[in-house]
């Protein structure tokens, strides 16, 4: 089912904003962070991704593939090799 309600954009500060009504944040699974976009005249809001999502599939795949080496392994100075804890 699908709700549409009419809001008005107020200030906010020096921005503007909207409310936005509980019933239509819980229809579109929004809870948190959200990308906002301009298309054709509309505002598209969604839920933001997580920063590293499908990093854990993406290196395990690397590490099945045998492309998880290293790319520098040696290290560039004497000091780096002396006094830099590793």
């Amino acid at each position: 089912m699908s709700i549409s309600v009419r809001g008005r954009v107020v200030k906010i500060g020096n921005s503007q904003g909207i409310r936005i009504p509980k019933a239509l944040l819980e229809q579109s699974g929004i809870d948190s962070d959200v990308e906002i976009e301009v298309q054709h005249q509309s505002l598209i809001i969604r839920s933001a991704k997580g920063v590293r999502r499908g990093w854990n599939e993406a290196f395990s795949s690397m590490s099945v593939q045998g492309d998880d080496d290293l790319v520098d392994t040696a290290l560039a100075t004497e000091w780096e090799q002396t006094e830099w804890d590793w």
